[in-house]
C-alpha cells in the first residue's frame, strides 16, 4: 500500500509539472495571429487620410452652400451711382 501511495504521488507530481504556465507553442500561435507593426501603421495612416478627405469634402460642400447663399443675397438691391455720391446726409 505504501508503494502504491508513493507511485501515485510521484505520477501526480510529474503530471502537474507538465502543466506549467509557460506554454511556448500557445504564445507563438498568439503572436502569429497578430498583424505586423507595419500593417497596423498603414491601416492607421489610411484611416487618418480617409477622415481628412471626408472632412475636406464636408467643408467643400459647406463652402459651396455658403457661396450660393451669398450670391442669392448679394444682388438684392444695388445703389445707383447718384445714391453713392450723395453723402451729404452723413
Amino acid at each position: 500500500m505504501k508503494r502504491l501511495a508513493f507511485v501515485l504521488t510521484g505520477a501526480t507530481a510529474l503530471a502537474l509539472a507538465g502543466c506549467s504556465g509557460d506554454n511556448q507553442d500557445q504564445v507563438t500561435n498568439a503572436e502569429l495571429n497578430q498583424p505586423a507593426t507595419d500593417d497596423l501603421n498603414e491601416m492607421a495612416n489610411q484611416a487618418a487620410m480617409d477622415a481628412a478627405n471626408a472632412e475636406a469634402a464636408a467643408l467643400g460642400a459647406q463652402e459651396q452652400a455658403l457661396r450660393q447663399e451669398n450670391v442669392s443675397t448679394e444682388n438684392v438691391t444695388n445703389p445707383t451711382d447718384a445714391d453713392e455720391q450723395n453723402v451729404s446726409g452723413m
